[in-house]
């Protein structure tokens, strides 16, 4: 069995730390190239710590925090503080099935920063073209 895998797949922690990872990099302009240039490793390897598929090492992990300017707890921001145990129910999971791309990192920057009906204007249009039913 591939480290970082379960029964389900990758641990959702080590997909969320990959995730995090894939963003900044996507929105700092960095390719999967650069990042593995500037921590001695293939585009391979930085794709599979993207996915979760490998763990990143405590030792990478501060390298890429180092490399990207920012605390290592940035990469787990959004995690819940809780996890499931003996007392706790299991909870939603994480959601992370959809690609992190220039794009959608771009659209989550700018929608802040429009007035409230032009964000609402903007989901439904996002709605409309993402529906079974609209156009390709």
């Amino acid at each position: 069995m591939a480290r970082g895998k379960g029964e389900d797949g990758p641990h959702p922690v080590d997909r969320h730390v990959g995730r995090r990872v894939c963003e900044r990099r996507i929105s700092l302009g960095f390719n999967q190239s650069d990042l593995g240039r500037a921590l001695g490793l293939t585009f391979q390897q930085i794709q599979k710590y993207e996915k979760g598929s490998n763990r990143i090492s405590a030792s990478k992990l501060w390298d890429i925090a180092r490399f990207f300017k920012v605390d290592v707890a940035y990469f787990f921001e959004g995690l819940a503080t809780t996890q499931p145990g003996m007392a706790e129910e299991a909870g939603s999971g994480f959601d992370h099935d959809f690609p992190a791309t220039r794009y959608t990192i771009e659209i989550a920057k700018l929608a802040p920063q429009l007035p409230v009906a032009k964000q609402k204007l903007a989901l439904d249009l996002m709605k409309s073209m993402a529906s079974p039913t609209a156009d390709t």
